[in-house]
């Protein structure tokens, strides 16, 4: 695990509210002059080499959540490395955290992000921070942790993917049936239909099969096509990309789990209509800035060479 130059890039999982005492520490730091409030002050600073864990929520000035890491499956962490120099006020803040440390502090959005103020702020406005650390491991603790993390996230996505198929068969369902279209469903959730059958032997893995493709959105919004003509009628031609089949080694992971499975069904010269549920697709987090999260995609494909 690398330390990274902006702490701030390091940030993940939410800060619970916190109540404000008495007993409050105020300090400024030396640059940016970010005056910041403990809550809480803890005592255990990590060893050089060792990892802070840490939660954080960002408001703006009305209290609107900027960012906020709840839900995220791992915190953020920082490694402690008494060399590093802190090269703004943030760097101070997040270089002099210890363990217990519940601290609070807002300042313009320009001295908070720096170079990285998201678009939809403007760089004097004021921006809330609330931010704790609560756990100090080596790397070994650190690995186990996210390992553990990870794993558990795993399984909270797959319950969340089966429950996406089972709200998403209703739609494209709904949908076929107001296309007039006559589909299959696989074991899996993959809608198809084979509109010309293919010649030739069964498709097993590895295959390499050679496809023009054509991809929607359930509006009817193109967002990618390997043939020009298609590209050209809806105005996203690109001079500079060679369009024609795709190549794909069928079975090997190497485009979305819809494919895989649809290709798998196909044989030499067929054209199909592939209905793919989200999860089957880009699932939640989408691809690029025409497929959003949990993107039914509807696909029309055509093999035109099959190599084994």
């Amino acid at each position: 695990m690398k330390n990274k130059k902006s702490l701030l890039a390091l940030v993940v999982v939410l800060l619970g509210a916190t109540t404000m005492s008495s007993c409050q520490k105020t300090k400024v730091t030396e640059k940016d002059g970010i005056e910041y409030t403990y809550i809480k002050e803890g005592s255990e600073k990590a060893p050089n080499g060792h990892f802070l864990l840490y939660n954080l929520q960002i408001t703006n000035g009305s209290d609107s959540v900027i960012y906020t890491t709840a839900g995220q499956p791992m915190p953020g962490y920082l490694m402690a490395n008494d060399s590093m120099p802190a090269t703004n006020g943030m760097d101070e803040i997040f270089l002099h955290l210890r363990k217990g440390d519940s601290i609070v502090f807002q300042s313009t959005a320009k001295t908070i992000f720096g170079q990285n103020v998201p678009p939809f702020l403007k760089e004097d406005e004021t921006v809330k921070v609330n931010l704790g650390a609560f756990e100090v491991m080596d790397e070994t603790a650190i690995q186990a942790y996210f390992e553990k993390m990870m794993s558990a996230e795993d399984s909270k996505k797959s319950e969340r993917a089966v429950e996406m198929l089972a709200q998403e068969a209703g739609i494209i369902e709904a949908y076929a049936a107001e296309k007039g279209l006559t589909v299959q469903k696989t074991a899996n959730g993959l809608y198809y239909a084979i509109e010309t059958e293919g010649t030739g032997e069964a498709t097993t893995p590895g295959t390499t099969m050679y496809v023009n493709y054509a991809g929607y959105l359930l509006d009817g919004t193109l967002f990618d096509t390997s043939y020009p003509e298609i590209a050209k009628a809806n105005n996203m031609f690109n001079e500079g990309r060679e369009y024609g089949p795709l190549p794909v080694n069928v079975g090997m992971g190497q485009v979305i789990p819809g494919w895989d499975e649809g290709l798998m069904l196909l044989k030499n010269g067929s054209k199909a209509k592939f209905l793919i549920p989200s999860p089957l697709g880009y699932g939640e987090a989408g691809a690029g800035g025409m497929i959003g999260p949990n993107s039914i995609l509807v696909f029309d494909v055509e093999v035109t060479d099959v190599q084994k």
